[in-house]
């Protein structure tokens, strides 16, 4: 039951977040649903993998923070292909820092607070989307939001899956309402094979930026979690799985995987059984139900693809109003270096693009830029 909570919340919580990044880089809707079907697999097998041949219970998820960068990445000069070089080469970098130990000690160079607020900044505009969404179509807006709230109050680990849910239901009524349906073949998920393309401008606009945010904003807070319960994470292992794992996902357009962060606490703990030794079949379980969950990938999207425009988005800045929270008080929370991370965030939350390369790349450029001139002695 642990594994099955943990699919459930890992998938429903964020699958909207994912769908909206795939498109904002160039994807199709079939290539998009394509890229959630291979995500869901891939994180599924290193999941099972590295739960059976180490005995614990460490679970995998998807890159949500990635995912929320891509969808703010719109508009970069470089097309699909070349999106899916970078996704390639994100999983390279991630399986590098666990075969290559100097790797390792370079990202962790980068001071946290100015990846959380490069994070922060790029998710502003995705937060801001409920909101705006409410003056555009209100009617369809309103009950994701009320519905959020009350599970908000009642339950508020369920919260964001019951409101992806209840747009879910709506986008189905909306489409029943429209007349539109579907061949039940055309809803069976495929996988849609991409020729990779390589580009430094792919590489600086996403490589880079999706790197940093997948290991600082989820493998690393995913290594801490197991750790507050006493579990030690197999590093190496663990980067080389979901690394070549992001690779491969990555050829049938998936962008990232990694170790899950905030799911991770409902393998690891106490709703896992009382036995500690063995908490790794709720591990296990959990890839199971993702396999089952991904089945659906293709039908999800579809149904994405029908609701009314806005309502997704608007259901996944709200899946994202928790980690903007975590993101923007760990980036200000140091007041020696908080200007760099209030210009880290606001280059982000502009929307820059200089030279094809959107404002993550410039986010930590500026930040970086601006702690070793002016904060340096500070520290």
């Amino acid at each position: 039951m642990a594994g099955l909570v943990t699919a459930l919340v890992g998938y429903t919580s964020s699958f909207a977040v994912v769908l909206a990044g795939l498109k904002a880089v160039g994807a199709t809707d079939a290539q998009a649903a394509s890229g959630l079907f291979a995500l869901t697999i891939a994180l599924a097998i290193c999941a099972i993998a590295l739960a059976l041949f180490t005995k614990r219970p460490i679970t995998t998820a998807w890159s949500t923070p990635g995912a929320a960068l891509l969808a703010g990445a719109a508009g970069l000069n470089f097309g699909w292909n070349e999106a899916v070089g970078a996704f390639v080469m994100t999983g390279v970098l991630i399986a590098a820092t666990g075969a290559i130990p100097w790797l390792g000690r370079l990202l962790a160079a980068i001071p946290v607070s100015l990846a959380q607020a490069m994070l922060a900044g790029v998710l502003l505009k995705l937060c801001l989307a409920p909101f705006v969404a409410l003056s555009t179509i209100p009617l369809y807006v309103a009950p994701v939001i009320a519905v959020w709230l009350l599970f908000l109050r009642l339950s508020p680990r369920w919260a964001v899956p019951a409101a992806m849910a209840a747009a879910l239901g709506i986008a189905g009524f909306s489409m029943a309402q429209a007349g539109a349906s579907g061949v039940m073949g055309e809803l069976l998920p495929t996988l849609q094979f991409t020729a990779p393309a390589f580009s430094l401008e792919a590489f600086m606009a996403i490589t880079l930026p999706l790197f940093v945010v997948t290991m600082a904003s989820q493998n690393v807070p995913g290594v801490a979690v197991l750790a507050s319960f006493n579990y030690e994470t197999p590093w190496r292992a663990s980067m080389l799985s979901t690394g070549i794992g992001s690779s491969l996902a990555a050829l049938f357009g998936g962008h990232a995987i990694n170790l899950a962060a905030i799911s991770a606490a409902l393998a690891a703990g106490d709703e896992a059984g009382e036995d500690r030794s063995r908490r790794w079949i709720a591990a296990v379980s959990s890839g199971g139900f993702y396999i089952i969950l991904g089945l659906a990938s293709a039908a999800i999207t579809a149904l994405a693809t029908a609701s009314p425009d806005g309502l997704l988005e608007a259901a996944a800045g709200l899946a994202l109003l928790g980690t903007l929270g975590a993101s923007a008080s760990s980036a200000l929370s140091d007041p020696t270096s908080r200007m760099s991370s209030l210009v880290a965030f606001l280059v982000a939350g502009s929307g820059l693009s200089f030279a094809g390369i959107g404002g993550a790349f410039w986010a930590l450029v500026a930040g970086l830029a601006l702690r070793l001139l002016i904060e340096r002695k500070r520290h």
